[in-house]
């Protein structure tokens, strides 16, 4: 049961908050522009094929949906947030390839059971407070026999201790509200999926990135571009003693992770968990 507070879900207050915190920054600048590889990455582990019914859950500006649908694929791409559809909208037109973007909910989607061949998400779905239940909607819009395919950053990762680092300063979160990065341990994965897939197969690997000349870069980057970054300064902003700590924070983090040449550019190992899975019963074909 939702909890209710003054009259008014809970939840679709949090809900809210998530899709107003993506709209900030240019999130789709830094999918384009810092991890644009990971998209086709997702879509060549998942195999996607020509014809086949692609769903691309907490889709962003594209990142997945894209190369999906250059591979073929009749992709819908259903994201929280409306300002990313629009982006994404662009970005499709951009590179000549149609795509069905619809507003949705990861943890309640408008999907019929067994609607598509593929389900997927890219760093997209970790983000969903309530890991069970977004779990369970991926595997329920997949057919028997179709195919999962997820991507997330580690919590020992770059992202993943990012977050950790920007933990003491954010809010507290609701309750019943899981860390993203989660969703990049293999058994917390395989506790969610549990026996409704099987054939499931997991690979840790990591992108570079060597967009940012210095720590400092990477730091003013994320400030301006990435939501969660914005919202957790913004709720320090009125203290700036604590906002000099998280800035100096995340530049300590950088500078800990650059394994770049002296006078840079800085170099960043992201390291991320891949998994595809198969949904149980049905053909495998």
């Amino acid at each position: 049961m939702m909890t209710v507070i003054g009259g008014v879900d809970a939840d679709r207050l949090l809900k809210d908050r998530h899709r107003a915190m993506w709209a900030l920054g240019d999130y789709p600048a830094l999918a384009a522009e810092v991890i644009a590889g990971l998209g086709p990455a997702l879509v060549d582990a998942v195999g996607v094929h020509p014809g086949e019914h692609v769903l691309d859950v907490a889709a962003g500006s594209g990142n997945a949906a894209v190369p999906a649908a250059l591979a073929g694929g009749r992709v819908v791409a259903a994201d929280l947030t409306p300002a990313l559809l629009e982006a994404g909208r662009r970005v499709a037109a951009d590179r000549g390839v149609a795509v069905d973007w619809q507003e949705a909910d990861a943890e309640a989607l408008p999907f019929a059971d067994g609607a598509f061949d593929v389900v997927m998400s890219c760093v997209g779905v970790m983000f969903a407070p309530h890991h069970a239940t977004a779990a369970a909607e991926l595997v329920r819009v997949a057919r028997p026999g179709g195919r999962v395919g997820l991507l997330s950053w580690t919590p020992g990762g770059f992202i993943g201790q990012m977050f950790a680092t920007m933990k003491p300063y954010a809010p507290p979160p609701p309750p019943g509200a899981q860390p993203p990065p989660l969703w990049g341990d293999e058994d917390h994965v395989r506790g969610l999926l549990g026996d409704a897939v099987t054939d499931v197969r997991v690979e840790r690997r990591t992108l570079t990135v060597d967009a940012f000349a210095t720590p400092e870069a990477f730091r003013d980057y994320f400030a301006s571009h990435y939501g969660p970054t914005i919202a957790v300064r913004g709720a320090v902003s009125g203290e700036p003693e604590r906002a000099a700590a998280l800035d100096a924070d995340l530049v300590d983090l950088a500078r800990r992770a650059d394994r770049g040449p002296v006078g840079g550019p800085t170099v960043l190992d992201w390291e991320y968990l891949l998994v595809t899975a198969r949904v149980a019963g049905g053909s495998t074909a």
